[in-house]
């Protein structure tokens, strides 16, 4: 499986492994400074909120990802990525984007108000829009720093803005505990990563620029990027925006406690791809397929094993966490967490292969897989919710990464990049783990992660 290492610490030298601790190291402080700030926030605030501001957040998000033409995506794949006329004329492309994003979201700001029926969105979309104005000029610094793998500083500077941001919004709740709080706290973090993203990178300075070649460049690339990325997005928000709906804000609160605690080894899987395994595969593209696939079996097997014990380790003990950390006001999300779990695995095989896709400039092959995920995610939530009420649409949401990565398996199969043993014996492993956990559980006496299910108000 993995062949013995006489000399661990020399894997420090390679780019690959020092980004990925850093990565590692990045996202586990700031997860577990964002679960901490969440017991604060859950405390001082009332689950309405979080409902209210996760609707203007999806929207904003939503449009971003909407109309991504992969500007970022092409300074790090291409060979002209560092070239001055290249990465300018990405700036000014996102740049422009940025602004027409926010005009956008004051265009969806009385539908959206209406739809919900919630007249505070009126303000609050507009408020939390104009971060897309001040991310469309931010310095395309990250991006060259993620090309040449020097992710200590941008994790560096990751981490400063997000500790910002936490700290406007610990002390605008305590002094004044209304939603305006969670908006004010990410349009200033916003706003600070813009200015401090252009002194990242000592000399390097970004101007209006429209350099033809480039922009054919980039729009050729992000052709199958802006599918696969609208997609995604439909796939990650579609469930709070019918939950939005169909439930009340305090449910939909509750339910985005659970999910934002079930998805967290989703998200650093993906954080992973884009950071580390994207720019690291775009250099070794130029490979045959079997030295790819070697040099990327051995890569899987580092993230793979560490994803299953953590993946089962909050299916079966989460809700221990939420029980014991949260109010009775969030008691609901101790079962809601466990079911989310479940089909977060297919995520790890999903997330540790699409970047190669990525890399070897098909990204199309990304926009099936998250169509697949979109698909379950709509109709078994409505489907689910249909015949199992919030139980129903929730094990219907957890079982969208299976699709997802199924349908991956398209192109995997074209390009000739699936790791099909691999696959199956860490899948193996995880169920392992899973039931290993699960009988320890019970052995203890502490019934299943699913007993909530009885007790529910809901």
């Amino acid at each position: 499986m993995l062949k013995t290492i006489r000399h661990p610490w020399k894997l420090l030298n390679n780019p690959t492994v020092r980004g990925s601790l850093w990565t590692l190291g990045s996202y586990g402080l700031t997860s577990g400074l964002r679960f901490g700030s969440n017991l604060i926030l859950t405390r001082l605030l009332v689950p309405e909120f979080f409902g209210l501001m996760a609707l203007a957040s999806t929207l904003k998000i939503g449009l971003e990802l909407l109309s991504d033409l992969g500007t970022q995506q092409s300074v790090i794949q291409s060979a002209q990525g560092e070239d001055e006329e290249f990465r300018n004329t990405a700036w000014t492309v996102e740049a422009i984007r940025g602004i027409a994003l926010w005009l956008c979201c004051l265009l969806a700001t009385v539908p959206m108000a209406r739809f919900y029926d919630d007249p505070r969105l009126l303000i609050l979309i507009p408020v939390v829009g104009l971060t897309t104005v001040f991310g469309g000029f931010a310095s395309n610094s990250t991006a060259i720093l993620s090309r040449r793998l020097q992710l200590g500083l941008y994790h560096v500077f990751d981490l400063l803005i997000y500790l910002f941001s936490l700290a406007v919004i610990l002390i605008a709740s305590w002094v004044h505990p209304t939603v305006w709080a969670l908006a004010i706290g990410s349009v200033l973090g916003s706003f600070v990563e813009m200015i401090g993203s252009h002194f990242l990178i000592p000399g390097f300075r970004n101007r209006f620029c429209w350099n033809r070649d480039a922009l054919d460049s980039m729009v050729s690339f992000g052709r199958g990027i802006f599918l696969a990325t609208a997609l995604m997005f439909l796939a990650d928000q579609a469930d709070r925006l019918i939950l939005g709906k169909i439930l009340s804000l305090e449910v939909l609160g509750i339910y985005t406690i659970a999910f934002s605690i079930a998805t967290l080894p989703r998200e650093l899987l993906k954080t992973l791809s884009h950071r580390v395994l994207f720019p690291t595969a775009s250099r070794s593209a130029e490979q045959s397929r079997s030295e790819l696939r070697l040099k990327v079996r051995r890569q899987r097997w580092l993230i793979l094993l560490p994803a299953a014990i953590v993946i089962a380790l909050i299916t079966c003990f989460g809700d221990f966490a939420v029980r014991a950390l949260y109010d009775d006001r969030y008691l609901d999300a101790a079962w809601m967490l466990p079911t989310l779990s479940c089909g977060i695995w297919f995520s790890a095989l999903f997330y540790t292969m699409s970047p190669n896709l990525l890399a070897i400039g098909k990204p199309i092959y990304l926009a099936h897989g998250n169509f697949a995920r979109l698909f379950v995610v709509v109709f078994g939530l409505w489907g689910g919710y249909q015949v199992g009420g919030l139980l129903g649409a929730i094990i219907g949401i957890s079982l969208s990464d299976c699709l997802a990565y199924a349908a991956l398996y398209y192109g995997l199969f074209k390009e000739r990049f699936m790791l099909v043993s691999q696959d199956i014996q860490s899948t193996l492993i995880y169920i392992a783990l899973l039931a290993g956990m699960l009988f320890v559980r019970w052995g203890i006496g502490a019934g299943s992660p699913l007993d909530g299910i009885l007790q529910s108000r809901l």
